[in-house]
């Protein structure tokens, strides 16, 4: 299956347009790689409600108040808890536990994930091709030729990789750039949306709770970013049968496309939403009305429902 091809699939490897319609304060230093929000490349700039929006009063308090949120700072602190060694038949390496926790307040949707030092070097050599200037002070941890698995080099190691990425995360254009972000979801979100292809929903769904979280933390500038995941998230309940929690995916979705009709996932998402509705008993005629009104707007050829366009994420 080809790799995708819209600006905002995650499959998408092209530089991407800066993010517009924020302060000179809140953006400063925007540089290329940044992840942003517009569909095919397009400025966010007309994002709010437009005088022609069908959106109601309550849609509109809620659309302020996710924006008033997004744009609060979301502060992130890195620790290597643990690591452990992985022998293969041909192969021997650290696999270094970062846990990412949101400062401030308690967290209780703490990310556990694990990388290895290869994994590192990838992030920083696609990071100095970017942003050569900007990190040009942020120390890697070299490679040693001897006594990578002596437990003081390992030691050394998790605290060097640690001061690593709280450096990264200080630096605004870095903390924003799809290669961060990747480095952190992408592994679990490509598991994810295996299973989900290959029809293993439970699995995907443990996969997805543990990262959607991550990525609404380091995507809050870009709501849309974490769209597909939401969606697959909906998919996944309402294949196992559990429409209420399908519809609340949906609702989560829904919020991060506010007067974003021109978005690709906005049609099948509602689409999806309007059956389950009527599955629930809930009321679906506005739904329906806002679907009406999208393809009115912006008749389309050939549709791709939810699920199809779903499975198109994170192929390679």
């Amino acid at each position: 299956m080809a790799s995708p091809k819209h600006p905002e699939s995650p499959g998408w490897t092209e530089p991407i347009v800066h993010c517009a319609g924020r302060t000179e304060q809140e953006v400063p230093a925007m540089g290329p790689g940044i992840l942003c929000a517009g569909p095919g490349g397009h400025s966010d700039a007309h994002n709010g409600p437009s005088s022609s929006s069908s959106m109601t009063t309550r849609e509109l308090q809620e659309y302020w108040q996710n924006e008033k949120c997004c744009q609060k700072p979301v502060r992130l602190l890195f620790e290597i808890a643990s690591t452990r060694i992985e022998e293969r038949r041909v192969s021997k390496f650290v696999m270094y536990q970062i846990i990412v926790i949101q400062t401030g307040s308690f967290d209780s949707n703490k990310a556990v994930l694990e990388r290895r030092y290869s994994d590192f070097e990838k992030l920083q050599k696609s990071l100095l091709k970017t942003f050569g200037e900007e990190i040009e002070d942020v120390v890697f941890p070299k490679k040693h030729l001897t006594g990578n698995f002596s437990e003081e080099i390992i030691c050394e190691r998790k605290e060097a990789l640690k001061e690593y990425l709280g450096l990264l995360y200080a630096i605004r254009a870095v903390r924003c750039s799809r290669a961060f972000i990747d480095f952190l979801t992408r592994p679990e979100l490509r598991e994810a949306f295996g299973c989900l292809r290959a029809g293993q929903y439970a699995p995907a769904l443990d996969l997805l709770a543990r990262v959607v979280p991550l990525q609404e933390k380091l995507t809050a500038h870009c709501p849309t970013a974490v769209v597909p995941a939401l969606c697959a998230m909906l998919l996944c309940h309402r294949d196992l049968e559990r429409p209420a929690e399908a519809f609340a995916a949906g609702e989560r979705a829904l919020r991060r496309l506010q007067a974003r009709e021109d978005h690709r996932y906005y049609a099948p998402l509602l689409d999806a939403m309007v059956r389950l509705a009527y599955a629930l008993g809930k009321d679906f005629v506005s739904l329906q009305g806002r679907l009406d009104k999208s393809q009115l707007l912006r008749p389309t050829h050939r549709g791709f429902t939810l699920k199809e366009l779903t499975v198109r994420e994170y192929l390679s």
